[in-house]
């Protein structure tokens, strides 16, 4: 995929923080992709002891599975075809956005532009291109009166992409912002599970598809009895790779050794330092909509193409702290060599633990043709591998696009420096002041101020280091 950037999880981790005690956790993962993919994912937790609990990832069988899906694919209609253009696409979280600004994004290879339409209440999707001279949208912003303005010559849309005022049309001439030729193409939108969605089609037929059909839902996440995170982070991944990674739980151990800790079973001696084991994960049914598996009679996954994953297990306590690996970004180059038809060949899967890998990886060549239909926006060329400084660097991937967490950085620096400008005022006082004018005891204390602004102040600048940037990360060291 073009310069895949997908968010969050497995060979790229997240950063989350709810309490570590033994609550059954669901997680929820969906992720937009094109020369962008991003991953937006919600942890949700609660200690109701009946409920079935699950995780983000989940393994199955390798090359079989208890009831092989072949049988079902010999039934199956010619026209079972996946249609990558029939389907919601997740944009964003909400409480990563921002009401007061417009939002770039890029889905399934479509520039859209997200913003909040406060005449109508609703956030709106809309083609990321001004029909008169194609500026971009998302550079614009929201005027007085709640249109979306165009910041190239000041074009103003409504939510309905009707153009409703051109500045430079004379006011007594012929109303040219009312042709259909100055509307901005509108993307069918919605929110569900406190997540912006879209529909990838401005044909008017497609307006109210809300109505015949609803992206996945996720009731946990609603549910006011459970407590939930939600985040994005952008990564350079292939669609493909991304979707293995989240599948794959036996890779946490030592992708993610020292990062996320996974519940060891109960009087089982370790075979390795990281504790690697079996798993028994069965997939149940696998058709054109996804697929469902078991693991071990505790844990459960589900996939709804093309965008979520969805799985739950009491057994996982993440103490994530936003690290990346490189590995899972290596390897797409490997498989795209290879070529996504001689996968299963090229890729040696022996074991029940890569069940769900390789069914998802049956479920894209029997329905979607093997990989993504981009419908010529992108030609199947992978970009350079960036350095691992930009690969795993958390403020691009994740700060910049994250309400909180860009708050955060910017106040904690401003208190950095607040500390740094106390620690030289606080010497600067006991050098000003003459000998004689201030007892020993007060120059002690003012001075051990200052030591301890300064302490602070680099102490801090590491926290925003660690937290908010780069820091390298090697397996091997361990």
């Amino acid at each position: 995929m073009e310069s895949v950037k997908a968010s969050s999880l497995t060979s790229l981790s997240i950063r989350t923080a709810f309490d570590r005690t033994q609550f059954r956790k669901p997680m929820f993962l969906n992720f937009h992709f094109g020369p962008t993919t991003r991953s937006s994912f919600s942890l949700v937790g609660t200690n109701q002891p009946k409920f079935k609990v699950f995780t983000t990832i989940s393994s199955t069988d390798s090359t079989e599975t208890k009831n092989p899906p072949d049988a079902e694919f010999e039934t199956r209609s010619k026209d079972d075809k996946f249609d990558w253009y029939a389907q919601w696409y997740p944009v964003m979280p909400v409480c990563d956005l921002d009401k007061r600004v417009p939002h770039a994004k890029k889905v399934i290879g479509l520039d859209v532009v997200l913003w909040w339409d406060r005449n109508e209440c609703a956030w709106k999707v809309f083609e990321d291109s001004c029909p008169h001279r194609l500026a971009p949208l998302s550079e614009g912003r929201i005027d007085q009166r709640g249109r979306l303005q165009c910041v190239y010559h000041g074009w103003c849309f409504n939510g309905s992409g009707d153009c409703k005022f051109i500045p430079q049309a004379p006011p007594d001439g012929p109303p040219v912002h009312t042709f259909k030729k100055a509307c901005v193409g509108v993307y069918p939108s919605t929110v569900q599970n406190d997540i912006v969605w879209f529909w990838p089609n401005t044909d008017p037929q497609y307006k109210d598809i809300i109505m015949e059909r609803k992206p996945p839902y996720i009731s946990e996440i609603d549910d006011p009895s459970y407590t939930k995170l939600m985040g994005n982070r952008e990564i350079p991944y292939g669609y493909e790779v991304l979707i293995e990674n989240l599948m794959d739980p036996a890779h946490v151990p030592y992708a993610h050794y020292g990062i996320m800790q996974m519940q060891q079973p109960k009087n089982r001696v370790k075979a390795d330092r990281e504790g690697g084991r079996p798993l028994e994960l069965i997939i149940e049914r696998l058709d054109i909509n996804g697929f469902e598996a078991d693991q071990d009679e505790r844990s459960r996954s589900k996939f709804f193409p093309p965008c979520v994953f969805y799985a739950y297990t009491d057994s996982m306590v993440d103490q994530t702290n936003g690290s990346a690996s490189s590995a899972g970004t290596k390897k797409e180059r490997k498989i795209i060599d290879a070529g996504p038809t001689n996968w299963q060949k090229a890729c040696f899967v022996p074991t029940k633990s890569d069940a769900l890998v390789v069914g998802f990886r049956k479920w894209l060549n029997r329905y979607a043709g093997g990989q993504v239909d981009w419908r010529g926006k992108y030609s199947g060329a992978l970009p350079p591998t960036p350095p691992r400084e930009q690969l795993m660097d958390r403020y691009r991937s994740h700060v910049v696009n994250c309400r909180s967490c860009s708050v955060a950085y910017k106040g904690l620096n401003v208190l950095e420096v607040v500390l740094q400008v106390a620690s030289v005022a606080s010497i600067g006082i006991v050098a000003a002041v003459k000998q004689g004018a201030m007892s020993a005891a007060a120059r002690t204390t003012i001075v051990l101020l200052a030591v301890l602004f300064y302490a602070s102040s680099r102490w801090l600048a590491h926290f925003i280091y660690k937290n908010f940037h780069y820091h390298d990360y090697s397996h091997a060291l361990r």
